[in-house]
């Protein structure tokens, strides 16, 4: 039978103490059918004889089961079923579709107007019942545990479960500062159906009133994705039933969220005169089973309490002859890799850095970065790694910020100059340590290893303060789940500034693999990428999912064998859908992906799921268990646990937590805070999530105005000030958009502002550019009159219009003679370009003023080889970033 059909149909089962009379049963029932004009001729009372008692369980599931039985659409519409037990006692089941009305007496019938009970519109979603898909379309049934002495009415039962559903951060909101009586009043004067405060939770709630024995169904399949019906009795005993579809809410999951209500209304009855906030969701017991499915116990080891350089100097001990580095065409045994990092501290010694200073590390990946990076933790320094594409006054303020007295910079990239700062290259840094000795580095394993800079929402980045003994309990979490050894080959992909390098570099060299450093220019080029996979045998790979979206495209034309065993996303929310392609090349059991879920604060990663061919399937968005070491938990916003399947802050704890921000100690308070469950301390991440009944992690997003772009961590807020930074600004917002919905290589930041008149957009853009990473800086900015607010005078997104085309003041004139506009090859280009950035391109503008970025490039170049088109490579795409120019180039490159 259909789940349309069982929505049209409703029950009742009244008890019929024995002895039974059934022809007098069938008499009255007639009568009553009569009354109703339903025509009796057909009209039966089927009668089963069952072999057990009326209390028996078997008896119960019977019942269930013949009163959850629709109706066929050219049946009557009634069907009597009586239920005969072995102890003389039977039950009559009385089945009807929604037209006809039961009565309080089951013999009264009433034809309704029209038919009422069956769902209309769209189902509201139930994010938190972790259902399965599969199952959709069958019912649960669970009872609600009220307590034997409760005694109930509706307000009582209405009003906690809106109270429930309010902590779930579903339903409408509860004001918890209230008193319990004052809340409850509300309800009673309600009535019976309820204020709107259920509306859209996904959850019905229905109380009605019956005598002993008697159990009424509204509808034989729930028309929500969960129904309350509670039913009251004489002398105020309450039962209350849980239905609800199996696709959307999991029995698991219902039975918790039934024994919250029971166990809410439970205190709402006994203590009328408490405020609503000192009501507990989850019972102690509770409480101590959701803590225990979030924590990860440690592994059995020590390498948590040694310092990143003493790790190190453990490997060099056991394989001092092994390759630890490739970089081009430099290769590096552990042995020259130890020695080339202790001239690097020594050095810093002559230099006068004392032990505990932090050093700034500016260079482009390549051996010195590594050797610097070592060096500076032999010294007992923590460092501080710079993207030199940075811009200046960023740079500047990190130097600033950390109290930075040395830079280690390139030779070819120049430092900006600092007031009271040196900057030295990595050869004369070594050239300093020339003939001092070896330096006795000190062993402090709860000293910083690393001060990482990220997005800050104030305008500024914050600088995490990482302790080495992080980095050995990441090593402990991971080396043997993950299988890592001396046979393993990494790559260095990721810039020194962004945490993903932590692992790359310290979890290829603290086991014994060998590290390939990228080259920037190859990161930027996949073909170029895939080529050195191949060639150096990569077994371990770490990528944001925007970047490996790449590889697979390129994996899908390549037939050169890759020895990647393992592939490790991070950075950026994966999307599952996006791996067919690669399961289709290279089976699971061969090479395994694994997501996981991190942050900066909490020591690079956090959490680890194997993803499989069945999670592409069902499309979720697990990112797994804690870590072992580490501890994950979900609470709401005044920092309550949260349940199971219910959605809130991610909390983490255990041994990734860093210790501060550098130099905020009020934001420290504020996002690091002693856990009030006990464990000690852990860190509020921001990021919104949910724990499923497996301990395992759904991720669902952010709860603030941060957004990962391409793995980088962006504070939209940090756009706003600094575009408020401009003296013509008074006012801004920053959004983010994708020009295909689901296409990260399409994500954008858009900004929008209110300026004084006379002032460009373009002039506010170049001040945002001498102040932001090129990542962070807005692909459009649109002028505004006012920007548009909602009641509680935060930006009123939906209200703003659509992100304004690049101006012509914006467009910056090529460097080279432009081309023939009857040029077929140009209009080809042209075409490209303007697919690519989705607007209308000009041999006058800059593929980067438009909203380009590196995987636009990359796809562009992809078609251009497609089409039969001279190569061009990435760093001569960013060298020629206006169109006439590159049109220019395409022009040389064909003779």
């Amino acid at each position: 039978m259909s789940r349309s059909q069982a929505r049209r149909c409703h029950s009742l089962v009244v008890r019929v103490p024995g002895p039974v009379d059934a022809a007098g049963l069938r008499q009255r029932l007639c009568a009553g059918a009569a009354e109703a004009r339903l025509g009796t001729g057909e009209l039966r009372l089927w009668e089963e004889n069952l072999p057990f008692g009326a209390a028996d369980p078997a008896a119960a599931h019977r019942r269930r089961r013949e009163s959850e039985r629709p109706l066929h659409t050219s049946a009557l519409p009634l069907r009597a079923v009586l239920l005969r037990y072995a102890d003389g006692d039977a039950d009559l089941v009385l089945v009807a579709r929604h037209e006809l009305t039961i009565g309080d007496d089951p013999f009264t019938f009433e034809r309704a107007g029209t038919p009422t009970g069956a769902a209309t519109g769209r189902r509201p979603a139930l994010e938190w019942g972790l259902g399965t898909p599969a199952d959709a379309g069958r019912t649960g049934e669970v009872t609600v545990p009220l307590p034997a002495g409760l005694r109930a009415g509706p307000a009582l039962l209405r009003g906690a479960v809106a109270l429930v559903l309010a902590r779930y951060g579903t339903g409408a909101p509860v004001d918890e500062t209230r008193r319990t009586a004052d809340y409850l009043a509300e309800w009673e004067s309600t009535g019976t159906e309820g204020p709107p405060a259920l509306t859209g939770s996904g959850v019905g709630v229905r109380v009605e009133r019956a005598k002993p024995g008697e159990r009424r169904l509204p509808s034989l399949a729930p028309e929500l994705p969960a129904e309350l019906h509670f039913t009251l009795y004489d002398g105020g005993r309450a039962s209350g039933l849980l239905r609800h579809d199996l696709g959307e809410l999991t029995p698991v999951v219902a039975e918790r969220f039934a024994g919250h209500v029971a166990h809410v209304a439970a205190q709402l009855a006994a203590a009328p005169q408490q405020p609503l906030d000192a009501v507990e969701l989850l019972t102690p017991q509770e409480t101590e089973a959701v803590l225990r499915l979030g924590i990860s116990p440690a592994t059995d080891t020590t390498t948590a309490g040694r310092t990143v350089h003493g790790l190190f100097a453990d490997v060099v001990r056991r394989q001092p002859d092994a390759v630890a580095l490739t970089a081009g065409d430099t290769r590096l045994t552990y042995a020259e890799l130890d020695a080339m990092a202790e001239r690097a501290a020594a050095g810093l010694h002559a230099l006068g850095v004392a032990p505990g200073s932090m050093v700034g590390v500016a260079l482009e990946r390549d051996a010195d970065l590594v050797a610097t990076l070592l060096g500076v933790l032999k010294a007992g320094c923590a460092y501080v790694p710079m993207d030199l594409r940075y811009p200046e006054e960023r740079l500047r303020y990190t130097v600033e910020n950390a109290g930075i007295t040395v830079v280690v910079g390139g030779v070819d990239a120049a430092f900006p100059p600092a007031d009271g700062v040196r900057v030295v290259t990595p050869d004369e840094l070594r050239a300093l340590g020339e003939g001092t000795g070896p330096v006795a580095p000190a062993q402090d394993p709860a000293a910083p290893a690393y001060v990482i800079y990220t997005s800050g929402s104030t305008g500024r980045p914050k600088g995490v303060v990482v302790p080495h003994r992080n980095v050995g309990a990441l090593l402990d979490a991971t080396r043997e789940d993950f299988a890592l050894g001396t046979g393993d080959v990494w790559t260095l992909f990721h810039s020194s500034a962004f945490d993903f390098s932590v692992w790359e570099i310290w979890g290829c060299l603290l086991t014994g693999g060998r590290l390939v450093v990228v080259d920037h220019w190859v990161t930027r080029d996949t073909e170029l990428f895939y080529d050195l996979l191949v060639a150096e045998r990569v077994t371990v790979l770490s990528q944001t999912p925007s970047a490996f979206a790449q590889v697979i495209e390129a994996d899908r034309r390549r037939r050169e064998p890759l020895a990647v065993r393992l592939v490790v996303f991070g950075g950026e929310p994966l999307d599952v859908r996006m791996l067919a392609p690669w399961f289709a090349r290279h089976p699971h059991t061969g090479c395994r992906l694994v997501n996981m879920f991190g942050i900066t604060e909490t020591t690079v990663h956090v959490t680890a799921h194997t993803v499989t061919p069945a999670d592409v399937e069902v499309a979720g968005r697990r990112v797994g268990r804690a870590l072992p070491g580490w501890t994950l938990s979900v609470r709401d916003p005044r920092g309550r646990l949260l349940p199971v399947g219910a959605a809130g802050e991610i909390c983490v704890g255990g041994a990734g937590v860093a210790d501060r921000y550098l130099g905020l100690p009020g934001l420290t308070a504020e996002r690091f805070v002693e856990d009030p469950y006990g464990g000690g301390r852990v860190y509020r991440s921001g990021d919104r999530g949910r724990l499923r009944p497996d301990g395992g992690l759904d991720h669902l997003g952010r709860l603030d105005s941060q957004v990962k772009v391409r793995g980088h961590r962006i504070e939209l807020d940090e756009i706003r000030n600094v575009l408020l930074g401009h003296p013509a600004v008074s006012a801004a917002a920053a959004v983010l958009n994708h020009e295909v919905p689901a296409d990260p290589a399409t994500a954008r930041i858009d900004a929008y502002a209110a300026l004084r008149e006379g002032t460009s957009t373009a002039d506010v853009l170049a001040h945002a550019r001498g102040v932001l990473p090129a990542y962070m800086v807005p692909a459009s900015l649109t002028a505004l009159p006012a920007i548009p607010l909602t009641i509680n005078g935060k930006v009123d997104t939906a209200a703003l219009p659509a992100p304004a085309a690049t101006g012509q003041e914006e467009r910056t004139e090529p460097g080279g003679a432009p081309a023939d506009e009857h040029d077929p090859r140009a209009a080809q280009i042209l075409k490209l370009w303007g697919h690519a950035l989705n607007t209308e391109v000009t041999e006058k503008d800059n593929f980067f003023e438009l909203g380009g970025n590196s995987l636009l490039v990359i796809r562009v170049l992809r078609e251009m080889r497609e089409l039969g088109l001279p190569k061009v490579t990435t760093q001569d795409f960013y060298r020629n970033s206006t169109a006439g120019r590159f049109i220019a180039l395409v022009r040389e490159s064909q003779g």
